[in-house]
């Protein structure tokens, strides 16, 4: 290990979006108050995911398209960590990359912007770019129709405003909590209807491994339980090897004795079939991936994604 920079601000990679300055801001604002007298600064970064917003996520390669930028300016040295929605970051940290820090989780729930869950019907149409949230909500044999969202929450929130043939926008309630946005909250949708993307609600903050210093910096802001859901949630996706590309969901949560419960799903594209299991363990990991292991093998998941392209 090596002992870091010890000289000037701590800086912080970020991206430009209002959410994600919001995110920088409040681990920076953590990191004083652990260390008072610390001083930090941003460092900006414009991602791939930002540079096209047309695109769906899944097009651009799923997961990461968020992140590799802003984590290329640790490694390079221009940054000393980088902070992210934990739900953007691929399964596998990168190396020379430690995920040094999981502050307190936020709502890991979704949201419906513009109607409730039980007014959405026949004819009903929802703007989402997740195919998770597509196959989950199709699960449920509403009828509902789907169009393609992408871009800043502003511009996600004005399109069922401003699009007539739209009835409710999809986003995760812990965005529309930390922007001041709550109020435009139709209705938080619990798991058992609607179970979250990996690590959703959470942010996490990397650095590089051998940066000893800012390792022991960020200690002081981790959450220990919030890791422990994180890491179970996220052994679960890297043994099914995807991100926004497949229609998957996790929610791990501490409980009683400090040992986990975790629930997972693995859905068709369409909704026509959804795999949905629960378990509860010490170890994060063995929890995830045993969970994955027995959709894929138990439950009959490596033939629905073979049958369904994923």
């Amino acid at each position: 290990m090596t002992p870091g920079r010890d000289v000037g601000p701590v800086r912080l990679a970020t991206r430009g979006s209002p959410l994600a300055l919001w995110q920088a801001r409040t681990v920076a604002a953590m990191l004083e108050v652990a260390r008072p007298g610390l001083e930090t600064e941003f460092v900006v970064v414009r991602t791939e995911g930002d540079r096209d917003r047309t695109t769906p996520i899944s097009g651009l390669g799923g997961r990461g398209v968020f992140c590799k930028e802003v984590q290329a300016a640790v490694l390079q040295g221009r940054a000393d960590l980088a902070v992210h929605s934990a739900k953007d970051l691929t399964s596998e940290t990168p190396e020379g990359l430690a995920l040094a820090a999981v502050p307190i989780r936020g709502d890991v729930r979704d949201a419906l912007v513009g109607c409730r869950w039980d007014e959405l019907g026949p004819g009903s149409v929802v703007a989402t770019g997740s195919i998770r949230r597509r196959a989950l909500i199709a699960a449920h044999g509403a009828g509902v129709g789907f169009v393609e969202l992408r871009g800043n929450m502003e511009s996600r929130l004005a399109r069922v405003v401003d699009d007539p043939g739209v009835d409710a926008v999809v986003v995760a309630a812990a965005a529309l909590d930390r922007l001041g946005r709550a109020d435009l909250i139709s209705e938080r949708l619990e798991p058992e209807v609607l179970l979250p993307q990996v690590s959703q609600g959470a942010l996490a903050v990397e650095c590089r491994a051998d940066d000893e210093l800012t390792m022991a910096r960020l200690a002081a802001i981790d959450d220990p339980r919030s890791r422990a859901e994180v890491t179970a949630e996220r052994a679960f996706l890297a043994v099914l090897g995807g991100g926004c590309d497949l229609p998957v969901g996790a929610l791990a949560r501490v409980g009683e004795g400090e040992a986990l419960a975790m629930t997972a799903v693995l859905a068709a594209r369409d909704g026509s079939r959804v795999i949905r299991v629960s378990d509860w363990g010490d170890d994060p990991i063995e929890l995830g991936r045993g969970l994955a292991q027995r959709i894929l093998h138990q439950e009959g998941g490596s033939a629905l994604m073979a049958s369904d392209g994923s």
